[in-house]
């Protein structure tokens, strides 16, 4: 099989003694990265409440990365929906659209991304409740197709019917992406002939069938002849193993805390990470997750990444680069996430 296409997922870290400022800063010097390497897509993440990830409005985000970069696809992984209403959605990617046209994707996930609370108070008057917005969830998918079409939706109002667009003349759509982790999102988007993306990156179970679901019931569309999809995965590469697995342990810490209800803080640097060590109560945890990722040099990196595309059959690699940051590193950048991001694609 021929080196697949990378491209980059990022959560915008943001690490100890570091300000939001300036995770947004090493946001855009690594998205820099990725344009001038020749990567395809940089998505960004919704997360809320959370102290080590600044990716709390994609939309915004996608606006900054634009910005900063010349022909790379930027868009988000994902807009996590019932989170919002469907017509903002659709009007802040259409808008992106318009401003650079041919380089958005909107990727839209039905999970909360964040903690019961701050759902609460994300859909107050927008989403409405979670299980409305959840139940609704394909129904909004549909609008939010319709209303960034030159078209717009048709709605009915007081017994009128009236045209809702997103943005007053649309000469183009963003593309629209299905993400999930389940089998739902998979079907959905098999239905509606949409590209989907599963979760691999985070779930890591269940890829294989997910994927196949989706192709062996993909109905085409006039937009979507065939299913497209790709796979996520996180990633450290260096230049020997043993400095990759020290360059992992942070974020490797961090999602242990997460999934063990610990108190979240800003994302240790190496050397904080290897003095707090790594509880043994919790070491069959972490390998579980970390031997998803690809953690590794260069090379074997390189062959990883090979292997994963043939193994599920995609053209296309989405990186999430979690390499943390020596103490002393620059704070407005994230020189190890950039390194993973060089070393891979010149090893490919």
């Amino acid at each position: 099989m021929t080196s697949p296409a990378l491209s980059v997922l990022d959560l915008v870290p943001v690490r100890s003694g570091q300000t939001t400022g300036q995770a947004l800063a090493a946001t855009r010097s690594l998205a820099r990265v990725a344009d001038e390497l020749g990567y395809r897509r940089y998505w960004l993440a919704e997360h809320h409440n959370m102290p080590a990830v600044a990716a709390t409005n994609p939309p915004v985000l996608v606006a900054l990365v634009a910005a900063e970069t010349e022909r790379i696809r930027v868009g988000s992984g994902g807009v996590m929906l019932p989170n919002h209403a469907p017509l903002v959605v659709a009007e802040q990617f259409a808008l992106l659209e318009a401003a650079y046209p041919g380089r958005i994707d909107l990727g839209i996930g039905r999970a909360p991304g964040t903690d019961p609370l701050t759902s609460v108070a994300l859909r107050h008057g927008a989403g409405g409740v979670s299980d409305d917005a959840v139940n609704h969830f394909p129904q909004y998918v549909d609008d939010i197709v319709a209303m960034m079409s030159a078209d717009g939706v048709a709605m009915q109002v007081m017994g009128r019917v009236q045209a809702l667009r997103a943005t007053p003349r649309a000469e183009s759509a963003a593309d629209l992406w299905l993400l999930g982790s389940s089998d739902f999102s998979a079907r959905l988007a098999a239905a509606r002939g949409l590209p989907y993306v599963f979760a691999h990156h985070f779930s890591g179970r269940g890829t294989a069938e997910a994927l196949e679901l989706y192709r062996s019931e993909y109905q085409p569309s006039e937009r979507h002849r065939k299913p497209h999809t790709f796979l996520t995965v996180n990633a450290v590469v260096a230049e020997t193993q043993d400095e990759a697995d020290r360059r992992a342990l942070p974020n490797l810490l961090t999602m242990v805390a997460l999934r063990t209800g610990q108190p979240l803080t800003p994302q240790p640097t190496i050397e904080e990470a290897e003095a707090r060590g790594l509880p043994e109560e919790h070491r069959a945890l972490a390998e579980q997750m970390s031997e998803r990722w690809v953690v590794a040099t260069p090379e074997q990196a390189a062959k990883q990444v090979v292997d994963l595309a043939a193994t599920y059959g995609v053209d296309e690699v989405m990186l999430n680069p979690v390499a943390g940051a020596h103490e002393g590193s620059p704070l407005d950048r994230a020189p190890h996430r950039e390194e993973t991001l060089r070393l891979l694609a010149d090893a490919l």
